[in-house]
């Protein structure tokens, strides 16, 4: 039996590995090092995310974890996913007649000039949530309050922020009645997927 073949996640189809070396090929000439992280092809300067490479559907890109900062003056740079991905950027090519290597190069070593530097795009703050609802649930119930204080305060936004992002008030009070017990067993809400 023939051991099963292992994709990168970015790759699927193996439909670009051509295009794939030949970013391989530029960025060799820079003082990244490759490695795989998240079943992909990343590039690391100092163990810190540099770049990364991948093949999709229809075209084949290279990302800069921190592209937000780069000056992109040929105006090349996309953000993949508009309102949740705060700084990184992908520059696309449809074909390996669009890489131009000295292009790439430009920006690879502004993005190294950058990490060198110690610039990086800060995460920004989540705004605190207040719940009325559950704030009268703990007031009434010393025993939740002492539970609910335990969790870590991601732990606790995330409760939040589940009860908060409902519409209606009555299904806001079903979701507290639902978590009441878990916060009391001390487990977090989305404890069950990590």
């Amino acid at each position: 039996m023939e051991p099963s073949k292992t994709t990168h996640i970015w790759d699927r189809n193996n439909s670009c590995s051509e295009e794939l070396e030949l970013l391989k090929s530029v960025i060799v000439k820079t003082e990244l090092v490759e490695t795989t992280k998240w079943g992909g092809i990343v590039y690391v300067l100092n163990s810190k995310n540099v770049l990364g490479i991948g093949g999709f559907k229809n075209y084949f890109a290279i990302w800069f974890f921190n592209g937000v900062l780069l000056h992109d003056k040929k105006k090349v740079l996309v953000n993949a996913q508009e309102g949740v991905t705060k700084s990184l950027r992908q520059w696309r090519f449809s074909s390996k007649d669009e890489v131009n290597e000295a292009a790439v190069l430009d920006y690879i070593h502004e993005a190294i000039a950058n990490e060198k530097q110690g610039k990086n795009s800060k995460p920004q703050k989540k705004e605190p949530i207040v719940s009325e609802l559950l704030q009268k649930e703990l007031d009434a119930d010393a025993n939740l309050a002492d539970a609910f204080l335990k969790f870590s305060p991601y732990k606790q936004y995330e409760f939040l922020e589940y009860i908060e992002t409902a519409k209606r008030e009555e299904t806001k009070r079903s979701r507290i009645e639902k978590i009441k017990p878990m916060i009391k067993e001390n487990i977090g809400l989305n404890d069950k997927y990590r």
